[in-house]
């Protein structure tokens, strides 16, 4: 069901558009052709690439060979091209790892940002936007002559030709991408960025949560490390999501510090966050153990107030 997103609680606007569309110029695409191309990155990432149907999405992760991701994404299977979704710093990142072993194999990769644009669609009138537009999308994911639709959580993600994108929203107004990453952050999902690359066990930023590794499908880089974390434990962190106030404009590379009796030591990363005036809400990794009640403040940022809110999902482990 739909997430109630961009309320007045979590004070990034002090109300909800019904219809609230944004331009996702932080995201970008990597597309996978020919013919050993599912089998190319069925090897490389934490999803299970040959299972996943034409109209359906799931997310993923790619690792180095330690385990650690190099990146998260969504992944989906459009136009007879395998696609992953991802920030775009992130994409400079991993594009270039993936090629690395691509030329082993029957495989192209692409960097599609410059062919193809993304929006996001959300609100109490999305499905009649698109609806309107396109019909009833009754599956996940759903081609139509100049893109692709994604639909999550009653948001859409419309991957379309620029020409396409100006005509469809041209009697639109159009919000920035914060707001999107806004949303992205109350569901709690884990949109690694460049300067988080090669930090983080997949299960440290609950990949595992939402569907984003496979245990079943065999070996894959990494593969290793992300079963022993599973089945042997040893995980010792998670992605938490936080809301507060700052005084100051906040940066990609912030850490986040608890308080204690003592003071304030480092508690953990920053992972994604958006920014309206003195509120904020934000993505971090802090320890798994960390107390729902903890208070935590920017680093560096004194008079910053932050507290913890409830992820929308159960991080308890299922086999």
């Amino acid at each position: 069901m739909p997430v109630s997103l961009l309320n007045p609680d979590w004070g990034l606007q002090e109300s909800s558009p019904a219809l609230l569309i944004c331009k996702l110029s932080h995201l970008g695409l990597i597309s996978l052709a020919d013919e050993q191309a599912a089998s190319f990155l069925q090897g490389q990432v934490t999803a299970d690439v040959t299972s996943l149907d034409s109209d359906s999405w799931c997310w993923g992760a790619h690792c180095d060979p330690k385990g650690k991701m190099l990146a998260s994404f969504r992944l989906f299977n459009a136009k007879s091209l395998l696609w992953l979704l991802m920030p775009k710093s992130t994409l400079a990142v991993d594009l270039p790892q993936l090629q690395k072993y691509a030329v082993f194999s029957k495989v192209t990769l692409k960097d599609e940002c410059q062919d193809w644009q993304l929006y996001g669609v959300s609100g109490d009138n999305a499905e009649s936007f698109i609806t309107e537009r396109f019909g009833a999308v009754s599956t996940d994911v759903v081609e139509f002559d100049d893109g692709i639709i994604i639909k999550d959580s009653g948001r859409y993600i419309i991957v379309s030709s620029p020409e396409f994108a100006n005509a469809l929203f041209a009697d639109q107004a159009i919000y920035e991408s914060s707001s999107w990453q806004a949303q992205e952050i109350i569901l709690g999902y884990p949109n690694i960025a460049a300067n988080h690359s090669g930090e983080y066990v997949p299960q440290m930023c609950n990949l595992d949560a939402i569907g984003g590794i496979s245990f079943t499908k065999g070996c894959y880089m990494g593969q290793e490390t992300v079963a022993r974390m599973k089945y042997r434990g040893g995980n010792k962190r998670a992605l938490y999501i936080l809301s507060g106030t700052v005084s100051e404009l906040m940066t990609k590379d912030n850490f986040i510090e608890i308080e204690l009796e003592s003071g304030y030591r480092k508690a953990g990363n920053v992972i994604e966050f958006a920014q309206r005036g003195e509120q904020v809400l934000l993505t971090a990794v802090l320890a798994n153990d960390t107390e729902g009640t903890a208070r935590f403040r920017i680093a560096g940022d004194l008079s910053s107030q932050l507290m913890i809110k409830p992820l929308p999902y159960d991080l308890t482990d299922e086999e």
